[in-house]
């Protein structure tokens, strides 16, 4: 299995949330870490990040300022890399459908960039992170995520004779990411009135730590072509309002342009190459770079019967208002008392 010690390692989007927790949990776990770079573009978000990762404390941390979307200034960031950590993306569906080609760019050309760095500087493994709107999309971030996964994949069929791999995880809304409707319900509450698209609407929920997890288990043990999936419940829209504020007022302002009313994963036309690895469902390339069945064996994946959709609305697993309210306390708001 694929180790993280002694392996230089590069997060591109590495000041935003997930990065962050990505980079905490590594020098914690993984002290003898060669080399962890973090690469981006806002050098306030990195001077912040160098005040609790400075690299005098943490001497395997650097700091490296550069847009995926400059493969050049990006290939420069990957000379003696082991493991990427694709992260970095525009992901606000109104920004991304008011501006289309600035999200293609970052979203699709990067990924690219992303993957011809992989190829020429001697990367070992590649994670890229997805999202459920991939997954049918029906907005353009959405879609260019599915675009980019899609290139991820594909990748592993020209690396040759190199040892390495490409895999993509994909999941659901991080509990107290920016721009996700927790915070923003935390904010409003204040005001007495909760602004709500469609008392109907449903999403998966994740947490960053469980968000990490997932992607460590990925560099360790993918082959190279998986998109993995988690297993995690699902939340109502109306049940995070009784959780946030249980005496607001609820004003319906209808679906923005781009959602939709339920997420979904994995697709009806996806069940037929997904398979049950326990904790993860994955979707395997279907003309895979290895043995399908030395695989099945080596995870003990079974396969999911034909037809199967992983919708959060359809789900089986399904948090609780109290549930809400301690995931708030204990991954969101510390102060969290569940009484608006």
């Amino acid at each position: 299995m694929f180790d993280l010690n002694d392996k230089a390692i590069l997060v591109t989007g590495g000041t935003g949330s997930f990065g962050k927790k990505f980079v905490e949990t590594v020098l914690q776990e993984y002290p003898k870490v060669k080399r962890l770079v973090i690469y981006s573009r806002d050098e306030l978000k990195q001077y912040e990040m160098n005040l609790i990762f400075s690299p005098q404390k943490y001497p395997a941390v650097r700091y490296f300022i550069g847009d995926i979307r400059d493969g050049d200034r990006f290939k420069r960031a990957c000379e003696g890399i082991d493991i990427i950590v694709h992260a970095a993306a525009l992901k606000q569906v109104p920004t991304a459908e008011y501006n289309p080609f600035e999200c293609i760019k970052t979203n699709v050309l990067g990924a690219q960039n992303v993957i011809e760095a992989a190829l020429d500087c001697g990367v070992k493994k590649v994670v890229a992170l997805s999202t459920d709107k991939a997954a049918a999309p029906v907005n353009l971030y959405g879609a260019t995520k599915l675009c980019s996964d899609k290139l991820f994949i594909a990748a592993n069929n020209f690396k040759g004779a190199r040892e390495l791999s490409f895999s993509v995880v994909r999941y659901g809304n991080v509990m107290g990411s920016r721009g996700s409707v927790i915070p923003f319900f935390l904010d409003k509450r204040h005001e007495g009135v909760l602004p709500i698209t469609d008392e109907r609407m449903t999403r998966f929920n994740i947490s960053l730590e469980e968000g990490v997890e997932m992607v460590i288990h990925a560099i360790k043990s993918a082959w190279g072509g998986e998109v993995f999936v988690p297993k995690i419940p699902s939340y109502r829209i109306m049940d995070v309002a009784e959780a946030v504020a249980p005496n607001a007022e609820y004003k319906f302002v209808g679906i923005r342009p781009g959602e939709k009313i339920h997420e979904e994963m994995i697709t009806e036309a996806d069940s037929y190459s997904t398979v049950d690895l326990g904790k993860y469902y994955a979707i395997l390339p279907q003309v895979p770079v290895w043995d399908l069945q030395a695989y099945k064996t080596h995870f003990k994946a079974k396969e999911v019967e034909d037809g199967f959709r992983y919708n959060s609305g359809t789900n089986s697993d399904w948090l609780s208002v109290e549930d809400i309210r301690n995931l708030i306390a204990q991954h969101v708001d510390k102060k969290f008392c569940g009484l608006g």
